[in-house]
């Protein structure tokens, strides 16, 4: 009777891990052919403990599709099978274009469909959002993967269009995330808010400053991952300072200006 007990036990906690996901999303600066391969290797170190990675600045030229596909060979290394999806160059004219990528593990998701880059408002936001749907247990939810234009370009003026977003997708459980080059706390977000998402971090920053200053060597609140939590339930959240594995904050750099952040649910 014990071991009965005991194997049902096991298998109730097996489906809820089973059930839980862990995304990472990551500004990973100029992601290219310029990263080295001890770069990749961390890289995929670090991603290789999350089930969806939403990547942000790949480079949109020659190297960037080439190095998501050399990243995700290093991944699948490791023991578990992964798929990928990299977006188009996204359209807008005025600033740098680059291209998006979503990595996943098959035995923890599925992509519903394709994924595909937001055309609604691209003349609007230069680097238009990514979207993806993946499936888990039968149940559904869309990543939009995001980067926004510098600080000094105002952020804020794409942003704003946000908020139409949900009611474009009524149907999809939209989850946010990515580099906004601005803190949650601004009032572009109010609408969103409003409506009930919630973002997963408050005052954690994420940028690397050029130097360290004591213990302090992240600079602004940029990067973040808002939910509806009417339809997941929120686990656990985090940063990743990544920085404290370098010798120096220039070594740290050679990866990214950014941290990685990462968010982990169950689907309602």
């Amino acid at each position: 009777m014990k071991i009965i007990i005991t194997c049902v036990l096991l298998l109730f906690f097996s489906s809820q891990s089973f059930a839980q996901t862990k995304i990472i999303s990551w500004n990973i600066e100029n992601f290219g052919k310029s990263k080295s391969q001890a770069s990749l290797d961390f890289i995929a170190g670090t991603i290789n403990d999350y089930d969806i990675a939403a990547i942000q600045e790949v480079v949109a030229g020659f190297g960037g599709s080439q190095t998501v596909a050399k990243l995700v060979a290093l991944l699948n290394q490791k023991g578990t099978k992964w798929d990928y999806s990299i977006s188009d160059p996204t359209s807008g004219n005025s600033y740098k274009k680059e291209r998006y990528a979503f990595l996943w593990k098959t035995n923890k998701a599925k992509l519903k469909g394709k994924a595909w880059l937001e055309k609604k408002y691209h003349s609007e936001i230069d680097r238009e959002p990514y979207f993806a749907t993946f499936e888990i247990n039968k149940k559904t939810f869309t990543v939009v993967n995001f980067h926004a234009i510098t600080k000094s370009k105002q952020p804020e003026t794409e942003i704003k269009y946000f908020k139409f977003l949900p009611q474009e997708y009524p149907d999809l459980n939209l989850i946010f995330s990515g580099d906004f080059n601005c803190p949650q706390s601004h009032t572009v977000f109010y609408p969103l808010k409003k409506m009930g998402y919630i973002s997963m971090l408050q005052n954690q920053k994420t940028t690397l400053k050029q130097k360290c200053q004591g213990e302090n060597c992240l600079a602004s609140e940029f990067d973040n991952i808002f939910y509806y939590p009417g339809k997941l339930k929120y686990i656990n959240s985090g940063a990743i300072l990544f920085y404290k594995n370098f010798d120096s904050l220039k070594e740290a750099r050679k990866i990214s200006d950014h941290i990685p952040i990462w968010l982990q649910f169950s689907l309602n």
